[in-house]
Protein backbone atom coordinates (compact mmCIF):
# COMPACT_ATOMS: atom_id res chain seq x y z
CA UNK A 1 0.00 0.00 0.00
CA UNK A 2 1.11 3.29 -0.78
CA UNK A 3 0.25 6.83 0.64
CA UNK A 4 -0.48 9.66 -1.25
CA UNK A 5 -1.50 13.52 -0.54
CA UNK A 6 -4.09 14.38 -3.24
CA UNK A 7 -7.46 13.03 -3.06
CA UNK A 8 -7.57 10.56 -6.16
CA UNK A 9 -11.00 10.64 -8.07
CA UNK A 10 -12.08 7.69 -9.66
CA UNK A 11 -15.54 6.76 -11.89
CA UNK A 12 -17.39 4.44 -9.61
CA UNK A 13 -18.07 2.53 -6.62
CA UNK A 14 -15.97 -0.74 -8.10
CA UNK A 15 -12.68 1.55 -9.10
CA UNK A 16 -13.27 2.83 -5.08
CA UNK A 17 -12.87 -0.53 -4.00
CA UNK A 18 -9.93 -1.69 -6.06
CA UNK A 19 -8.46 1.31 -5.00
CA UNK A 20 -9.00 0.82 -1.28
CA UNK A 21 -6.75 -1.82 -1.03
CA UNK A 22 -3.78 -0.31 -2.81
CA UNK A 23 -3.84 3.78 -1.88
CA UNK A 24 -4.03 5.17 1.57
CA UNK A 25 -5.84 8.20 0.63
CA UNK A 26 -9.69 9.66 0.02
CA UNK A 27 -10.95 8.51 -2.71
CA UNK A 28 -13.86 9.73 -4.67
CA UNK A 29 -16.19 8.34 -7.34
CA UNK A 30 -17.82 10.83 -9.54
CA UNK A 31 -20.67 8.63 -10.41
CA UNK A 32 -19.88 8.16 -13.54
CA UNK A 33 -21.21 10.73 -15.68
CA UNK A 34 -23.72 11.88 -13.12
CA UNK A 35 -21.02 14.17 -12.50
CA UNK A 36 -21.73 16.43 -14.77
CA UNK A 37 -25.24 16.83 -13.52
CA UNK A 38 -24.10 16.55 -10.19
CA UNK A 39 -23.29 20.35 -8.30
CA UNK A 40 -22.98 19.07 -4.78
CA UNK A 41 -20.28 16.28 -6.10
CA UNK A 42 -18.50 18.87 -8.43
CA UNK A 43 -18.51 21.71 -5.16
CA UNK A 44 -16.67 18.83 -2.82
CA UNK A 45 -14.06 17.54 -5.48
CA UNK A 46 -13.41 21.59 -5.90
CA UNK A 47 -13.09 22.08 -2.25
CA UNK A 48 -11.39 18.60 -1.97
CA UNK A 49 -8.93 20.09 -4.72
CA UNK A 50 -8.06 23.62 -3.35
CA UNK A 51 -7.32 21.56 0.29
CA UNK A 52 -5.18 19.17 -0.97
CA UNK A 53 -5.07 18.69 -4.71
CA UNK A 54 -6.69 15.73 -6.29
CA UNK A 55 -5.57 12.80 -8.55
CA UNK A 56 -7.47 12.17 -11.35
CA UNK A 57 -7.31 8.16 -12.32
CA UNK A 58 -10.20 7.34 -14.79
CA UNK A 59 -10.59 4.18 -17.35
CA UNK A 60 -8.80 4.90 -20.15
CA UNK A 61 -11.66 4.52 -22.80
CA UNK A 62 -13.23 7.35 -24.13
CA UNK A 63 -16.32 7.62 -21.32
CA UNK A 64 -12.60 8.28 -18.85
CA UNK A 65 -11.39 10.76 -21.02
CA UNK A 66 -14.93 12.65 -21.52
CA UNK A 67 -14.88 12.65 -17.42
CA UNK A 68 -11.40 14.02 -17.20
CA UNK A 69 -11.86 16.18 -19.30
CA UNK A 70 -15.10 17.83 -17.75
CA UNK A 71 -13.16 18.13 -14.45
CA UNK A 72 -10.50 20.20 -15.98
CA UNK A 73 -13.23 22.90 -16.64
CA UNK A 74 -14.21 22.05 -12.89
CA UNK A 75 -10.68 22.31 -10.98
CA UNK A 76 -8.17 24.76 -11.89
CA UNK A 77 -5.47 22.79 -13.77
CA UNK A 78 -2.61 23.36 -10.60
CA UNK A 79 -4.86 21.48 -8.27
CA UNK A 80 -4.99 18.14 -10.77
CA UNK A 81 -2.87 15.78 -11.11
CA UNK A 82 -3.55 13.16 -13.73
CA UNK A 83 -2.63 9.30 -13.87
CA UNK A 84 -3.28 7.17 -16.61
CA UNK A 85 -3.66 3.56 -17.08
CA UNK A 86 -2.61 1.67 -20.16
CA UNK A 87 -5.48 0.28 -22.99
CA UNK A 88 -5.50 -3.46 -22.04
CA UNK A 89 -7.70 -5.40 -23.48
CA UNK A 90 -10.15 -7.29 -21.76
CA UNK A 91 -13.12 -7.66 -19.41
CA UNK A 92 -13.21 -7.17 -15.68
CA UNK A 93 -13.74 -10.39 -13.75
CA UNK A 94 -17.30 -9.46 -11.81
CA UNK A 95 -19.05 -8.53 -15.51
CA UNK A 96 -20.18 -11.12 -18.73
CA UNK A 97 -19.28 -8.74 -21.61
CA UNK A 98 -16.43 -7.00 -22.78
CA UNK A 99 -17.03 -3.00 -22.28
CA UNK A 100 -17.97 -1.00 -25.73
CA UNK A 101 -14.25 -0.58 -26.15
CA UNK A 102 -13.13 -3.59 -25.41
CA UNK A 103 -10.53 -2.50 -22.78
CA UNK A 104 -9.95 -3.09 -19.02
CA UNK A 105 -10.73 -0.24 -16.36
CA UNK A 106 -9.49 0.78 -13.06
CA UNK A 107 -11.14 -2.30 -11.67
CA UNK A 108 -9.97 -4.75 -13.71
CA UNK A 109 -5.96 -4.06 -13.90
CA UNK A 110 -3.02 -5.37 -11.77
CA UNK A 111 -2.45 -3.38 -8.57
CA UNK A 112 1.20 -2.87 -9.60
CA UNK A 113 -0.02 -1.02 -12.90
CA UNK A 114 -2.05 1.21 -10.69
CA UNK A 115 0.67 2.48 -8.48
CA UNK A 116 2.99 2.73 -11.31
CA UNK A 117 0.50 5.01 -12.38
CA UNK A 118 0.08 7.04 -9.39
CA UNK A 119 4.03 7.21 -9.33
CA UNK A 120 4.39 8.72 -12.52
CA UNK A 121 2.02 10.71 -12.43
CA UNK A 122 3.71 13.63 -10.09
CA UNK A 123 1.65 12.63 -7.04
CA UNK A 124 2.92 13.21 -4.00
CA UNK A 125 3.67 9.55 -2.54
CA UNK A 126 4.85 9.69 0.73
CA UNK A 127 7.29 6.67 2.78
CA UNK A 128 5.82 5.38 6.05
CA UNK A 129 8.56 7.20 7.71
CA UNK A 130 6.87 10.56 6.51
CA UNK A 131 2.94 9.72 6.77
CA UNK A 132 1.79 11.82 9.83
CA UNK A 133 -1.99 10.84 11.03
CA UNK A 134 -2.45 13.01 14.03
CA UNK A 135 -5.92 14.59 14.22
CA UNK A 136 -7.37 12.08 12.42
CA UNK A 137 -10.90 12.10 12.51
CA UNK A 138 -12.15 8.64 13.38
CA UNK A 139 -15.23 7.19 13.79
CA UNK A 140 -16.08 7.19 17.35
CA UNK A 141 -15.34 11.10 17.09
CA UNK A 142 -18.27 11.36 15.00
CA UNK A 143 -20.72 9.76 17.76
CA UNK A 144 -18.68 11.73 20.71
CA UNK A 145 -19.85 14.81 18.64
CA UNK A 146 -23.09 13.42 18.25
CA UNK A 147 -23.11 12.74 14.34
CA UNK A 148 -23.95 9.61 15.09
CA UNK A 149 -25.77 7.20 16.87
CA UNK A 150 -27.66 9.68 18.90
CA UNK A 151 -31.67 10.33 18.91
CA UNK A 152 -30.51 13.88 17.45
CA UNK A 153 -27.35 12.61 14.99
CA UNK A 154 -29.18 13.21 11.17
CA UNK A 155 -30.56 16.60 11.98
CA UNK A 156 -27.14 17.30 13.37
CA UNK A 157 -25.49 15.90 10.33
CA UNK A 158 -27.58 17.94 8.40
CA UNK A 159 -26.73 21.39 9.81
CA UNK A 160 -22.87 19.75 9.33
CA UNK A 161 -23.18 19.11 6.10
CA UNK A 162 -25.36 22.19 4.81
CA UNK A 163 -22.66 24.58 6.52
CA UNK A 164 -19.68 23.04 4.95
CA UNK A 165 -21.67 22.99 1.74
CA UNK A 166 -20.89 19.41 1.25
CA UNK A 167 -23.53 16.86 -0.59
CA UNK A 168 -26.62 16.25 1.74
CA UNK A 169 -26.59 12.59 0.66
CA UNK A 170 -23.09 11.59 1.75
CA UNK A 171 -23.18 8.22 3.78
CA UNK A 172 -21.71 8.48 6.70
CA UNK A 173 -18.62 6.38 5.73
CA UNK A 174 -18.30 8.93 2.98
CA UNK A 175 -18.81 12.06 4.94
CA UNK A 176 -15.63 10.65 7.44
CA UNK A 177 -13.30 10.38 4.19
CA UNK A 178 -14.56 13.79 3.14
CA UNK A 179 -13.79 15.43 6.64
CA UNK A 180 -10.62 14.09 6.80
CA UNK A 181 -9.84 15.40 3.66
CA UNK A 182 -10.62 19.00 4.51
CA UNK A 183 -10.23 19.69 8.38
CA UNK A 184 -8.59 18.16 11.52
CA UNK A 185 -10.20 17.21 14.47
CA UNK A 186 -9.79 20.25 16.14
CA UNK A 187 -11.78 22.37 13.49
CA UNK A 188 -14.54 19.64 13.00
CA UNK A 189 -14.81 20.14 17.07
CA UNK A 190 -15.27 24.02 16.98
CA UNK A 191 -17.36 23.22 13.79
CA UNK A 192 -19.77 21.15 15.79
CA UNK A 193 -19.63 23.96 18.18
CA UNK A 194 -20.94 26.82 16.05
CA UNK A 195 -23.54 24.70 14.78
CA UNK A 196 -24.84 23.67 17.78
CA UNK A 197 -25.40 27.28 19.36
Amino acid sequence: MISVKEAIIVEGRYDKIKLKSIVDTPIIDTGGFRVFKDKEKQNLIRKIAKQRGILILTDSDSGGFVIRNFLRGVVPENEIKHAYIPQLKGKEKRKSDFSKEGFLGVEGVEEEIIINAIKNSGATVFNESTVVKSGEIKKTDLYELGLTGRENSAHLRHKLLKKLELPSYLTTNAMLSVLNCLYSLKELNELIESISK
